[in-house]
C-alpha cells in the first residue's frame, strides 16, 4: 500500500528536521493554523507551546505519523475528525465520522439550557438527536445535579456518546429512539435539540468538508425542527423549557411555530457571529 506523502515530509526516512522546519513545510501543504494543530497534536503539546520547541529535533517517526495526518487534511478530509478529538466548552470530546463535529454555535446552545436550568437541583434534561453527545456531556459537566439523558436514531451516534461518556467519567443515559416516534414521557425540565435543519435543495451549497463528510442524517431533514418542537409539549414539565439551534435565518420561523404551538417567552439568541441561532420557549 502507497503511503501518502506532503511536500517537505519524507515517511519512513530519517530525515533530520526541527519542528519550526516541520511546521513551516507543513504550512505550505495545508493551512498554517491548521499545521499547527497538527504539529502540536503529534507532540502532544499545546499550540501555544509550539514557539518555544521550534529548535527541538522532531523524531522520524513523528515526521511520518504527521505526513498521513497531513495527507488526509490535504484530501480535504475536515481537521477536527484527522485529530480525532475536539474541544466543546470545557470537554475534550472523540469526534468522527459517527456524528456532527461540534461547533463554537452549539456552545451557544449549551449557554441558554445552563441558564434556563440555574436554580434546580436536580433537573431532568433531554437531548434530542444527542450525536457525539456534546451538548449532554457539557450540561451534565456544568450542572453536576442535572440528571441527562441523549438520545438518537443512530446506533453509531450513540456508540460515539458512549465512548465520550466515558472518556470524560460524566453519567450519561442514552437511548436508541426516533423523535419523528415521539419523544420518550418526561417530565423533562428542559428539552434541547440540535436537529437536521439544512434544507436537501441546499446541499450543493456547502463546503465540501461538511457536505462530503459529515453524516448526512444529522444534518438535512425539512421536519426535524417542528417534530421536536411538537414532541416536546407533552413531556416538558410545567414550566419547563424547550431550547433549539436553528439554521441561518430559519428563527422567525421557528419562532413563530414556537408561538402558535402554545410555548411562551419565545425568545432567539444570537450566535458568536451575530445570527439568531437558538430559539427557546416556555410551556405554561
Amino acid at each position: 500500500m502507497r503511503r501518502p506523502t506532503v511536500p517537505g515530509l519524507r515517511p519512513g526516512a530519517a530525515t533530520e528536521a526541527t519542528v519550526g522546519g516541520v511546521l513551516a513545510r507543513l504550512g505550505r501543504s495545508v493551512d498554517p493554523v491548521d499545521a499547527e494543530w497538527l504539529v502540536s497534536h503529534v507532540l502532544g503539546t499545546s499550540r501555544s507551546r509550539l514557539a518555544l520547541r521550534a529548535r527541538e529535533p522532531i523524531a522520524a517517526a513523528e515526521q511520518e505519523r504527521l505526513a498521513v495526518l497531513a495527507a488526509r487534511r490535504t484530501a480535504g478530509e475536515p481537521l477536527q475528525y484527522v485529530l480525532g478529538e475536539w474541544g466543546f466548552r470545557r470537554l475534550t470530546l472523540t469526534v468522527d465520522r459517527r456524528a456532527l463535529i461540534p461547533r463554537p454555535e452549539t456552545e451557544i446552545v449549551v449557554e441558554r439550557c445552563l441558564a434556563l436550568l440555574a436554580g434546580l437541583d436536580r433537573p431532568r434534561v433531554l437531548d434530542v438527536g444527542t450525536g457525539s453527545g456534546a451538548i449532554a456531556l457539557a450540561i451534565a459537566d456544568e450542572h453536576t445535579g442535572a440528571r441527562v439523558t441523549g438520545l438518537d436514531v443512530s446506533v453509531e451516534a450513540l456508540a460515539l456518546a458512549r465512548e465520550n461518556a466515558e472518556r470524560t467519567g460524566l453519567r450519561l443515559q442514552l437511548v436508541e429512539h426516533d423523535a419523528f416516534a415521539g419523544l420518550p414521557d418526561g417530565p423533562w425540565e428542559l428539552v434541547v435539540s440540535n436537529p437536521p435543519y439544512v434544507d436537501p435543495d441546499e446541499r450543493a451549497s456547502l463546503a465540501p468538508e461538511v457536505r462530503d463528510w459529515e453524516p448526512a442524517t444529522a444534518l438535512f431533514g425539512r421536519e426535524a425542527t417542528g417534530s421536536v418542537a411538537r414532541g416536546a409539549l407533552p413531556v416538558l414539565a410545567a414550566g419547563g423549557s424547550l431550547v433549539l439551534e436553528v439554521g441561518d435565518g430559519q428563527a422567525g420561523e421557528v419562532g413563530a411555530l414556537l408561538g402558535r404551538l402554545g410555548y411562551r417567552d419565545v425568545a432567539a439568541t444570537r450566535d458568536l457571529a451575530g445570527r439568531d441561532r437558538v430559539v427557546e420557549g416556555r410551556v405554561p
